[in-house]
């Protein structure tokens, strides 16, 4: 059996080559949908749950799996489809976003493909599902929609995005204003937890809803002859987004002499070892789990600190 080693090893030589793999599955009527297999930690037929009293109407029960208790959500009915009634041969797969684990109940488990992210494209604007896709791809000419798992989670179980006011630095704050920080996230949920806790800080948030639009906002900046590492107290970046996951954009980043010292948080729902050997790999300044805001807010404060007395900020 491979080490823990091995496995990191494995997945970061995607890291920065703008690649991810997905687990394909099916819900009803024979659609495709997909989650980034980073977050599945193993698939099951489902087993037998038990019930969870005065739950959300979507949570369909709970299994006993990896010595805990889980959740298991009807992912189906969760993003708009109609529950799945016929529950014979279905799966369910276990996954971790920001440090929980649940399971998501499918109707069947296709296969697993590797990607290159741009061939991940954003979902198209409109009503009904699509409100639930962060990005849409195509395998064998079919069409493969992406869940944005974080916005049923926040249905689910809605995250805190305040700020222990313990937390807040009113020196930092005073010297907040008019500060600008650019956050780069393809999920709705996950840019307005951003936006809270940085309009908590007193900071200006410009956002970008992939690594693409980043970095091309960034290369505009650096032609127009703006001194781009004074303009950005800091980047803030998913991981996961279509066209450029923010591995990629950091090492793009990186790259460039107009903006290779930027201060780069990388925050995401993805947790573990994994992602500090894909830190250290691409070369971010930081990495911050998503919906934690008071370490966010630490995090940011202290970007703050550093770049005011940089720039003789007071």
């Amino acid at each position: 059996m491979p080490s823990i080693l091995d496995s990191v090893d494995q997945r970061t030589q995607l890291v920065g080559e703008n690649r991810l793999e997905l687990l394909m599955f099916r819900l009803q009527r024979g659609s495709l949908f997909a989650l980034n297999v980073f977050k599945i930690q193993e698939v099951q037929t489902l087993p037998k749950l038990t019930n969870l009293p005065q739950s959300h109407p979507h949570i369909v029960g709970v299994t006993y799996a990896r010595d805990r208790t889980i959740p298991v959500i009807d992912l189906s009915a969760a993003i708009g489809m109609g529950q799945l009634t016929e529950r014979e041969n279905c799966n369910i797969i276990i996954t971790e976003y920001n440090r929980s684990v649940q399971a998501f109940l499918v109707k069947s488990v296709d296969r697993i493909v590797n990607m290159n992210w741009e061939e991940i494209m954003p979902p198209p604007k409109g009503a009904g599902r699509a409100h639930y896709l962060t990005a849409i791809t195509k395998y064998d000419d079919q069409l493969v929609e992406i869940i944005d798992v974080e916005k049923v989670l926040q249905e689910v179980s809605p995250f805190n995005t305040q700020v222990n006011p313990e937390i807040l630095d009113s020196g930092v704050i005073s010297r907040s204003t008019g500060l600008e920080v650019l956050a780069v996230d393809d999920s709705s949920v996950g840019l307005a937890q951003v936006r809270e806790t940085i309009k908590q800080l007193g900071l200006t948030l410009i956002s970008a809803s992939d690594g693409a639009m980043a970095l091309r906002m960034l290369k505009q900046w650096a032609d127009e002859g703006i001194d781009v590492h004074r303009k950005l107290t800091m980047v803030i970046t998913d991981a996961e987004m279509p066209e450029m996951d923010g591995y990629r954009l950091t090492r793009e980043i990186r790259s460039d002499p107009r903006l290779k010292d930027l201060y780069v948080i990388l925050h995401t729902s993805l947790s573990g070892s994994f992602n500090k050997a894909m830190v250290e790999k691409v070369g971010c300044n930081d990495f911050l789990s998503k919906f934690e805001p008071d370490k966010l807010a630490m995090a940011a404060q202290q970007r703050v600190r550093e770049y005011c007395d940089l720039y003789s900020i007071s």
